[in-house]
């Protein structure tokens, strides 16, 4: 089994710790790693160095492979040019089908978080078997919902059709992306959706038929891609075409067109989060919602349900009385924060563009 894991997002809802010269990903969130060595740490025993991929943007190889240097370069891709989902799929699949169209290949996230280590080891190992008996397949990974989210995309799912151990493949029954207030609400009382966690396994055969068949174009650009025959020329047919493709998330292009027949869901409580913006990181990590997280020199008295991110290690931040707050301390920026303004900040950073601050993006 492969595995490939997308590194190349900005994180502006991470901002001022996600630049884009270095985004969340590749920063110190949790701990002493990064989200993306902590990712690829995850996969072993189960993987080799070998079968582990980075799909990321151009300009940060050098940065990847620097915090990977247990993974071969060749593994490491760059996409020239900003696309969806829907293309880095297209490609990536295509990449792997000319060495193994049949090998089982999941798709992971260098931003999310997971608790349960053993659970989702135990997920790799089962879907691994699971495609080898059922190649015409591609199974999304879910996971049980802890509120409403309007910002996930929710997977209705059936009756269980198999199991491998004690994991369960169930029905696939439909597919929404980002549901309304009520919508996301009656999904979450319902007992039959789950959390589209955007990983998924299939193999690179069968997915690259899907994209024949539902997104043409991205598919006859992705087979003049790799027809390339070294990494150099590699790097040239990115170059020439990959601009090129529609820029389209596969949940639109397959995942909402897909027949039921040909699709599976595992629906497991892994202790997921997607570290996306800060207030997700502060339930991530937090044990009660009353709990303060806090990274770096830090001192607080009397203070309940703050995320306080230091990393100015010449200043201590102190904080007395505070609550709901999000306090995030770099070494060009002190940002100050309600926790529930948090969605402003990407539009914010946004407004930098074209003023003195666009170099602080």
């Amino acid at each position: 089994m492969k595995a490939v894991i997308f590194a190349g997002g900005v994180g502006t809802r991470l901002w001022p710790l996600s630049r884009k010269k270095s985004p969340k990903q590749f920063e110190k969130i949790v701990g002493n790693k990064s989200t993306l060595q902590l990712s690829v740490e995850l996969l072993y025993p189960e993987f080799a160095s070998q079968d582990i991929y980075i799909a990321t943007g151009k300009e940060y190889v050098q940065l990847v492979s620097a915090q990977l240097p247990q993974l071969p370069k060749a593994n490491i891709i760059g996409e020239p040019t900003r696309r969806d989902v829907g293309p880095a799929a297209a490609f990536w699949m295509a990449y792997l089908a000319k060495k193994a169209p049949n090998e089982p290949v999941v798709v992971l996230w260098s931003d999310h978080l997971i608790r349960n280590k053993a659970k989702f080891k135990a997920m790799l190992r089962a879907v691994d078997l699971y495609l080898q008996q059922n190649p015409q397949k591609i199974v999304y990974f879910g996971h049980k919902p802890r509120f409403a989210s309007e910002n996930l995309g929710w997977i209705e799912t059936g009756k269980v059709e198999s199991s491998v151990g004690d994991i369960e493949f169930r029905q696939f029954k439909g597919f929404r992306y980002r549901p309304d207030a009520a919508l996301a609400q009656e999904y979450f009382t319902s007992g039959k959706h789950s959390w589209n966690l955007g990983s998924f396994a299939t193999t690179p055969g069968f997915l690259l038929q899907m994209f024949q068949k539902f997104a043409p174009k991205i598919y006859q650009l992705t087979q003049k891609i790799v027809e390339a025959k070294g990494a150099s020329e590699l790097e040239l047919t990115l170059k020439n075409y990959y601009h090129l493709m529609p820029d389209v998330h596969l949940d639109r292009a397959i995942s909402e067109k897909i027949a039921s027949q040909y699709a599976a869901v595992i629906v497991e409580d892994i202790g997921w989060s997607d570290v996306g913006a800060w207030e997700a990181l502060k339930e991530a990590l937090q044990k009660t919602e009353k709990d303060n997280v806090t990274q770096g020199k830090a001192m607080l008295k009397q203070c309940t349900d703050n995320l306080i991110y230091n990393y100015n290690g010449k200043q201590l931040v102190v904080g007395i009385d505070l609550q709901g707050l999000l306090v995030v301390n770099t070494n060009d920026v002190l940002l100050i924060s309600k926790k529930t303004s948090v969605p402003k900040i990407k539009k914010l950073v946004e407004s930098f563009a074209g003023t003195e601050n666009e170099v602080l993006t």
